[in-house]
Order: C-alpha cells, then sequence, then structure tokens
C-alpha cells in the first residue's frame, strides 16, 4: 500500500491541475486514496503506519525536507480529521475525505508558516479550502469506488488468492 501510495503521488506531478486551478501548491492528492481504504478497510493504526513511511519515502524521492515537513504534518493532520470524520455516522466517505483535504490544506499551511516564520501565508488558506471541497469530493469519489469494488473482488477471487 505504500509503494501504491508513491506511485500515485508520483502520477499525480503529471496532471496538470494549474490549468484549471491557477494556484499553487494545488494537488488532487491522489496518495490519500490509499490512506483512506487503510482507514476503512483496516484501522487507523494501519493508516499511519503506510502514511508516514509515504511521506518520507516522498520526501527522500523529491521533495525533500521542506517538503516533509509539508507532506507529514498535512498527512497527519489529515488523517487525524478522517479518523475522528468516520465515527460520526452522518459522514459519509465523501465528507470524511472533504475534510480530510480541508485538514491537509491546514496542515500545510501551518507548516509554511513555521518554515517561513510568517503568518500572512495564512491569507492563502480561505483559497486552499474552497478548492479542498472539489479534490476531496474527487478522492472520496475514488475511495468509493474502490471500497464498493474491492470486496467483490475476494469474493470472486479463487481460493487461493483468499488466503
Amino acid at each position: 500500500m505504500i509503494a501504491l501510495a508513491l506511485s500515485l503521488s508520483y502520477i499525480e506531478r503529471f496532471i496538470p491541475l494549474q490549468l484549471v486551478v491557477p494556484l499553487p501548491g494545488v494537488k488532487l492528492g491522489l496518495a490519500n486514496i490509499v490512506t483512506m481504504i487503510a482507514l476503512y478497510m483496516l484501522n487507523t493504526k494501519f493508516a499511519y503506519t503506510i502514511l508516514i513511511p509515504r511521506c518520507i519515502l516522498g520526501s527522500v524521492f523529491g521533495g525533500g525536507i521542506t517538503g516533509l515537513a509539508f507532506s507529514m504534518l498535512g498527512g497527519v493532520m489529515a488523517l487525524g480529521v478522517m479518523a475522528a470524520a468516520k465515527r460520526v455516522r452522518w459522514f459519509s466517505v465523501y465528507g470524511v475525505s472533504i475534510l480530510g483535504a480541508a485538514a491537509h490544506n491546514i496542515g500545510q499551511i501551518l507548516a509554511a508558516m513555521l518554515l517561513m516564520r510568517s503568518v500572512y501565508i495564512g491569507a492563502y488558506l480561505p483559497y486552499l479550502l474552497i478548492i479542498s471541497v472539489f479534490t476531496g469530493l474527487m478522492t472520496g469519489i475514488a475511495c468509493a469506488g474502490v471500497l464498493r469494488t474491492l470486496p467483490n473482488a475476494f469474493i470472486s477471487a479463487s481460493p487461493e488468492v483468499r488466503r
């Protein structure tokens, strides 16, 4: 799952989202699909076990130490909020994903404020929160599709695969 999340994160670099949303740093958050699947199909502990190495390895492969700070703070905040929201019955996977995207953006803004020692970076947050509704919804749609399909894949698999 870590390798899948890293692959999705790498693939995401080739999606020209800035052509649609001309804001620096805006991404879909495809690796978050894997985190959400772990949260829903396994548990919060396993989701963190996937998230933290993914953030570290992602920074080793191309994000640097600054990228690690942004990724780790955003990811940990997002997973914490998603784990809490998942416990609230009236939040669907879509709502959990949107809240996670918003928390991720808040975490990244906090990381930027700490690293650059400036509170003025916070002025960028409202724009990111608006975008997080759409990116979180897209991630939630993908996750919901996987969650609907994956159990059926195990049921229809041969007995050797199910072990």
